[in-house]
Order: C-alpha cells, then sequence, then structure tokens
C-alpha cells in the first residue's frame, strides 16, 4: 500500500505524520513552528520530516498543507502575514521534488480543511461548501462539486478581510477580538484572560463575556449572511478550537 507524508504547517506548530493511500493515518507527530525565524527555517524542517520518514519507508507522495496564501502549480507561497518572516517565496515543491525526487503538492491550511470535510465530514456529498476558520483570523474555502475554488490567483475566499462597519471580518470578528474586549471592558491585562475563561465565565453568568460572545456571534451572521448572498452555499462548517464551545 502507497504511504504519504503529510505535514500541515500552522503559526504555533508543525504536525506531520505518514498517511497510507486507504487514508489511514500511520504514524504521527508535532513540534514547534517557530515562526520567527522565518520561512527558510521552515522549510528546512519541513525537509528534515521527510528524510526521517524517507530513511524508513517507500514514499510515493508529499502533501503540505500551510498557513498563507499558495501558488498550487509552483507548490510555493506568494504571500504571507507578518507572523511568519520571509515566508513569500518559499518554494517547497521544487526543493522537495529536487530534493527527495518524490512528487510535492502543496496547499494552502483551510482550503485542506475544507476539501477534507467535503470528501469525509460535515459538507460530504454537497454541491457548493463554504469552510470558515475562526481563529486569530478567519479564513475560508469555498469547495464546488468536490473542488476547491481557487479564483484567478489563488487567492479565492479570503474572506477575513471583508469589509464589514469600517473595518474588516476578521478585525470584528476572529476569535482573538474576544480577550481584547474583555479585557479593555473590565480594565485589566489581556494577558490575564483568553476565549477557554470568557466561555466558563460567561456560562456563570458574567454579563460582559456574554456580551463579547454575542457580538461575535453578531459579526460571524453577517459575514456568513453576505457571503451568501454571493455564493449560495449549501453547506456552511465553522472549524477550531473556539467551535468546540456550545
Amino acid at each position: 500500500m502507497k504511504k504519504y507524508v503529510s505535514i500541515d504547517i500552522g503559526g504555533t506548530a508543525i504536525k506531520y505524520g505518514l498517511i497510507s493511500e486507504a487514508g489511514e493515518i500511520v504514524r504521527r507527530g508535532k513540534m514547534p513552528t517557530e515562526a520567527y525565524k522565518g520561512g527558510p527555517a521552515i522549510l528546512e524542517k519541513a525537509s528534515g520530516i521527510v528524510e526521517e520518514f524517507a530513511g524508513e519507508e517507500r514514499i510515493h507522495g508529499i502533501c503540505i498543507s500551510t498557513a498563507g496564501m499558495v501558488d498550487t502549480k509552483k507548490g510555493e507561497i506568494f504571500y504571507s502575514g507578518p507572523m511568519i518572516p520571509q515566508y513569500a517565496g518559499t518554494q517547497f515543491k521544487k526543493t522537495m521534488e529536487e530534493r527527495f525526487r518524490i512528487r510535492c503538492e502543496v496547499e494552502n491550511d483551510v482550503n485542506c480543511a475544507g476539501l477534507a470535510e467535503s470528501m469525509t465530514g460535515a459538507s460530504k456529498g454537497s454541491s457548493v461548501s463554504l469552510m470558515l476558520t475562526i481563529g486569530t483570523g478567519i479564513g475560508g474555502c469555498i469547495v464546488i462539486d468536490g473542488k476547491i475554488f481557487h479564483g484567478y490567483s489563488n487567492s479565492a475566499c479570503e474572506v477575513g478581510y471583508m469589509h464589514m462597519a469600517g473595518s474588516n471580518f476578521q478585525t470584528l470578528g476572529a476569535a482573538s477580538i474576544l480577550t481584547r474586549k474583555v479585557a479593555e471592558w473590565k480594565n485589566e491585562p489581556e494577558s490575564a484572560w483568553n476565549g477557554y475563561r470568557i466561555f466558563e465565565e460567561a456560562k456563570k453568568g458574567d454579563e460582559l463575556c456574554i456580551r463579547a460572545i454575542d457580538d461575535m456571534v453578531n459579526v460571524f451572521v453577517q459575514g456568513i449572511s453576505n457571503i451568501f448572498y454571493e455564493l449560495n452555499q449549501e453547506v456552511v462548517v465553522l472549524g477550531c478550537g473556539i467551535m468546540a464551545q456550545e
């Protein structure tokens, strides 16, 4: 059975594994991204993961899911936020294929999440689905008839930048805004709060925490409605840790 190295590169952690063609995770691991070290260091970490597996198994492909805007044909990052310095221009596909002589495919992480949901998850069987990940920012993916819609220049569904109320969707609605609002309203340091604590205090009846959550939900509703007017999606899937809170 063919096996593939799968690597997911986030701002905090790199998660990786060896996956069979049947979708079984044979082995898995995790390491800190250390994003502050920049694109070249992350590329070297990813190469090290492949080298480790290739020394023990016959690898048939390399799959990389990553933050940032991805040119899927070239398999490289063409735009990235300041969280990962020198990430734009990182050539994953070229480097991996030249070094290991194994085919490598690279895709944006939210697009990977949206595709996975459409194949085996909450939007399986839908004709048009929208995936939103709500974390430090808000990411989006459109899947139409089982295929990711990339748009003309591989930057479709960057909905976090959608203009709303004099700001944008992710500035108003991302999970990170919760801690900022609650800390400001309570005149306390932001470090004293996190999403988990805010939800726990809201369950106990804390009015300011409840208000912050309600504000965030209202932003979600507006953002999803605006996208629906354009896309008319059949299913919306919301992801990331905050969605564990009912």
